[in-house]
């Protein structure tokens, strides 16, 4: 028998409250921490979070809390927190924590200010944690509804990584093991970026074959930033890389790519943000990006694009002009021409 019988969850989003669902549903005692009162009181009376999952009845075995400190007498944490408050939450939960806890880190992004990936982030902030990441092409609401759905679990302890593939897997949620816990993370984040640039596509009118495009080249730059971080590059066209990203750049249900079509239909990013109470982690991400892979001296030039859009005010038309204008080079691998 597994030694993890109780699950943590720190985040009620749809993602957080999806996972914690599963884990009540499974048979695991399950905790889930929302900062919001109102959220902790549908979970707990009504057995539904309509403010981020509407419409999915959660597991009667499910708890949710507004206190950080009870989820320190669980066995195992799912942190599914937004990226950019991540660290934070990691360091106001760490009193609570017991040494070498296992933790899965769920968010998807790179620290804005101090470019950490997310394993940074919270190994720098909770006391010898057992970090895991999980990560992957995945809508909260199919999940939650029990739709097909296999992902990436990226843990550098196999013996871990096996126990927790078995606690958070079913029939219909398939987790495919690794121990790239970078390239895990790589792929999650890059492909937020490039959803937003999609959708800026999209609400151009640029077409698939653009979308195509953009898809392939940035996997690309994904590629080229994940093997200077130590990435491998199996990981970043499996599940957590290419897969993640079709499926972001795929449709509306991307909060990010959906992001990206109102600022390419001409919506402005504080109107969209303002009108949004999910988060869409490309927008800090992208920003990222951009200043890791000039760090590391890597070419990233979709992300830089979006970057500039969202925070240096450049003109859409005009970046995707200069996007267009760049030089013909040749395809990754290919032999240039004599």
């Amino acid at each position: 028998m597994s030694a993890i019988s109780t699950v943590g969850v720190v985040g009620a989003g749809a993602w957080g409250t999806t996972l914690s669902a599963m884990a009540a549903s499974a048979g695991h005692g399950a905790l889930i921490w929302a900062r919001e009162a109102d959220v902790v009181e549908a979970i707990n009376a009504r057995h539904e979070n309509p403010r981020f999952l509407p419409g999915v009845a959660l597991d009667e075995g499910l708890r949710a809390t507004g206190q950080l400190g009870e989820l320190g007498a669980c066995d195992a944490l799912l942190l599914a927190a937004p990226a950019q408050r991540l660290r934070a939450v990691a360091q106001a939960l760490a009193p609570a924590l017991k040494p070498g806890m296992p933790v899965v880190i769920c968010a998807k992004g790179i620290e804005q200010d101090s470019l950490a990936l997310m394993s940074e982030a919270v190994g720098e902030s909770l006391p010898d944690p057992a970090i895991a990441v999980l990560s992957g092409p995945t809508f909260a609401a199919e999940v939650a509804r029990g739709l097909p759905t296999a992902v990436t679990l990226a843990c550098a302890d196999a013996e871990l990584g096996t126990e927790l593939a078995t606690l958070l897997g079913s029939a219909t949620f398939r987790p495919y093991l690794t121990d790239d816990v970078v390239g895990a993370q790589v792929g999650g984040a890059v492909k937020n970026v490039l959803a937003i640039a999609c959708g800026i596509a999209q609400g151009r009118g640029l077409g698939d074959n653009a979308r195509a495009a953009l898809i392939t080249r940035g996997l690309a730059e994904m590629a080229r930033l994940g093997s200077a971080l130590g990435a491998r590059p199996e990981t970043l066209t499996g599940l957590s890389g290419l897969g993640d990203l079709v499926l972001t750049c795929a449709g509306e249900q991307s909060r990010n790519m959906s992001l990206g079509l109102a600022l390419g239909t001409g919506h402005s990013l504080v109107d969209v943000l303002a009108r949004r109470e999910s988060v869409a982690e490309g927008v800090a991400t992208a920003q990222a990006v951009s200043r890791l892979a000039a760090r590391h001296e890597v070419e990233v030039p979709i992300c830089a694009t979006v970057d500039a859009i969202l925070h240096r005010g450049a003109d859409i038309d005009t970046a995707i002009g200069a996007l267009l204008a760049r030089p013909f080079t040749a395809e990754a691998g290919a032999r240039p021409a004599n």
